[in-house]
């Protein structure tokens, strides 16, 4: 099967300051790959490089290649409005919008167009229930989405992205702001979307790595120090500083 995502030789830089350093990968579909590494080792940059969200950031460059199903995402003409709609972002911190639970989740199919009622009614709650939160919610939909706890304001974030159907969820420490319990339905809903969804995550938390990827990519100063499926990187690691750092003798 052709991987989702590829990247090949890819440096970044801000400004002056190199981040990543000739980051080769392939991401399969379907499938959650798990980005792990100490603070600071370019995971998070790598991740936001997917869907280009570092273009905002001044003086940010990349230089190699990421595809998208085989299209170079950074070759000219490639529409970013439409690739954010097909890679989606959940952040560290839950971020729902300053409006009700139906109005954060519906936010981005009116962007694009989308004003039937009955269909945004239709988006709105196919999305919930599939971030796990449907149940929850559902008598209170006008509720602020602000008002919601910690986990459910993560799983209102994970629904609005669903909202515009993409094929790519990237997640950026999507558990480190929640607790365990929180972070638990985090992990059982990711076992969910990787059916219809490939799934990228960054984490701190080797342990949540352990229990949700199928591959994990260990990163180290910039550089994708070791790739392979989980189990075999967690137990037997080939390179000694991927075995320093998930033994705890580092980061």
């Amino acid at each position: 099967m052709d991987p989702k995502i590829t990247t090949r030789n890819v440096d970044f830089f801000y400004g002056s300051v190199q981040a990543l350093r000739k980051v080769t990968l392939d991401i399969r579909e379907h499938h959650i790959t798990a980005l792990i590494g100490p603070s600071g080792c370019g995971k998070s940059t790598y991740l936001r490089s997917l869907n280009r969200m570092n273009d905002t950031i001044l003086g940010a460059k990349l230089e190699g290649e990421v595809l998208l199903d085989g299209v170079n995402l950074y070759s000219d003409g490639v529409d970013v409005v439409e690739l954010r709609k097909r890679v989606g972002m959940v952040f560290q911190q839950p971020n729902p919008f300053p409006k009700t639970i139906y109005e954060n989740v519906v936010f981005g199919p009116r962007v694009l167009g989308e004003a039937n009622k009955e269909r945004l009614d239709y988006i709105a709650e196919r999305s919930l229930r599939a971030a796990g939160l449907w149940d929850e919610v559902k008598d209170q939909l006008a509720k602020s989405g602000q008002a919601l706890s910690g986990g459910q304001q993560q799983r209102l974030c994970i629904a609005r992205a669903l909202a515009v159907e993409p094929e790519v969820i990237l997640m950026d420490e999507p558990c480190s702001a929640l607790d365990p319990l929180s972070t638990l339905k985090i992990e059982e809903l990711m076992q969910e979307l990787k059916k219809e969804y490939t799934i990228v995550i960054v984490t701190h938390n080797m342990q949540q790595a352990a229990r949700a990827s199928e591959w994990t990519g260990f990163f180290l100063m910039g550089e994708l120090v070791e790739y392979g499926e989980t189990n075999e990187l967690f137990s037997r690691p080939v390179d000694k500083r991927t075995e320093d750092y998930i033994t705890g003798r580092f980061g």
